[in-house]
Order: C-alpha cells, then structure tokens, then sequence
C-alpha cells in the first residue's frame, strides 16, 4: 500500500471497501486509488478532484492598442 499525503491511498487490488451505508465498493484492477478527501464523484475511487486545478491553456495575447 502507499499513501500519498495529498492524494488517494494505493491498494493492490482486487478491492471492497464497505462504505458507511453497509454497501460494497469493488474494484477488480490490480491497483486501485480509494479517495482520502472526499471530493471524488467516484467515491470511494479517486478521480482526481484533490488536485488543484489551474490554467493548462496559456493566456491569450494582449491585443491592446
């Protein structure tokens, strides 16, 4: 297993993870990112909402006159 501090926790899988309504998660890959922060929309599987988001795109040109 390894955790990333600002990240999921990787667990060799397959994986089931009880969740606190009594229902099963399950993952059959060989590793899987269960979610630390709860922003996931995958919860309990990490989609990668912890990391920030920011500009991929670089800024346009000024155009001024």
């Amino acid at each position: 297993m390894c955790v990333d501090p600002q990240g999921p926790v990787l667990v060799e899988g397959p994986v089931e993870i009880v969740l606190d309504d009594g229902t099963v998660a399950r993952s059959d890959r060989f590793m899987a990112a269960v979610c630390t922060c709860r922003r996931s929309r995958t919860y309990p599987w990490c989609d990668t909402s912890h990391r920030r988001r920011g500009r991929t795109a670089p800024a346009p040109p000024d155009r001024s006159p």
